[in-house]
């Protein structure tokens, strides 16, 4: 009799056979890590095992003493019999699918990944690796079928248009996005000529990890290096938490946008009261999710954070085996993306 390889418990997603968690939500001796996102990693582990590439984000994020054990991408090891190993989410810096092996069984728990219908990919990570499984555990973000991104190249192209207007008047650019991964993923993106970019003291330390581990990032300053005449063509990059803040209003009459998946909702934009709304996520698309799970060859789905309901009915529709876990990972950080109340597709 097969035995489930990853389980509900009240401390996280927990693996019987290996004893130890993923991602888990309150403190446990023994935690695996996806990526370095707050709601999937969480001070008070006793010991964490994560990618390579992740190390940097997670102790500028946990603290420089964790006791942290990183593997390469594709790197296994062995633990109490489960042969573990990581895989590309394509999310953020270092993010990872985890994947477990043990009494004949794979399974995957692909935390947050990027897939997008248009076949893009996150610019600053490592793509998303299809796993081949039985089980396949998935977000659901953005689990409807009005998630479709447009090429992130016509997203760029917008940001900069919407930039350069500002510049050729004279008034900043504040654009506002969760200061890990995707900020990182704006600068990657735009184009540094227009003029300075400018990026909040949240934003710094997760730049300087991206560069360290070799994702190439355009010059930032910090407000307090430029004159007025530079700042008034400038791109400021900070987390949503500064909107209406002392420090936004040192910019003077900016023009402020909001960068995020949330953004296609005319609901959304409204309650943001932003002059703009860029959509750019990095979780995948409705057309996504379904490309992830399709190529990961999975015979049973388990769905978590996000619209998990709507995903199951599909998935089982499909004929597939479908259920849901209760995680208490958030859809989007709180700081950042998802707006106050029900963002159903009657938005």
């Amino acid at each position: 009799m097969n035995v489930d390889l990853i389980v509900q418990r009240p401390e996280g997603l927990y693996c019987p056979p290996g004893d130890f968690y993923i991602d888990p939500w309150r403190p446990v001796p023994r935690a695996v890590i996806t990526h370095a996102h707050g709601d999937h990693a969480r001070m008070g582990n006793g010991h964490y095992l994560a990618s390579q590439k992740s190390e940097g984000v997670l102790r500028s994020r946990l603290g420089a003493d964790i006791h942290l054990q990183t593997l390469a991408y594709g790197e296994t090891v062995d633990h109490h019999g489960v042969r573990l190993s990581l895989h590309p989410a394509g999310h953020v810096l270092g993010s990872a699918q985890v994947r477990l092996e043990h009494g004949g069984q794979v399974w995957v728990a692909s935390g947050d990944y990027f897939v997008s219908g248009a076949e893009d990919h996150n610019t600053t990570c490592e793509p998303f690796e299809p796993v081949r499984c039985h089980c396949f555990i998935t977000e659901s973000t953005f689990g409807l079928p009005i998630y479709r991104w447009l090429p992130q190249r016509e997203v760029f192209d917008d940001i900069n248009r919407w930039w350069q207007r500002n510049a050729d008047t004279g008034r900043a650019s504040l654009l506002m996005g969760y200061s890990f991964g995707k900020a990182q993923r704006i600068l990657a993106g735009v184009d540094p000529a227009i003029g300075p970019i400018v990026t909040h003291g949240a934003v710094d330390p997760l730049n300087e990890a991206y560069r360290a581990a070799g994702v190439a990032l355009p010059a930032t300053h910090r407000v307090t290096d430029l004159d007025k005449a530079a700042l008034s063509r400038a791109l400021v990059i900070a987390p949503p938490s500064v909107q209406g803040s002392a420090w936004a209003r040192r910019f003077g009459d900016a023009s402020d946008a909001f960068a995020s998946g949330w953004m296609q909702l005319r609901g959304a934009r409204r309650r943001r009261a932003v002059d703009r709304g860029f959509v750019l996520s990095d979780h995948a698309d409705w057309p996504g999710l379904q490309r992830a799970i399709r190529e990961s060859r999975a015979e049973r789905v388990i769905v978590t954070h996000g619209y998990e309901a709507i995903m199951v009915r599909w998935l089982q529709e499909q004929g597939l085996q479908a259920e849901a876990f209760e995680t208490e990972y958030d859809d989007e950080r709180v700081d950042a993306e998802k707006p106050a109340g029900d963002v159903e597709s009657n938005e």
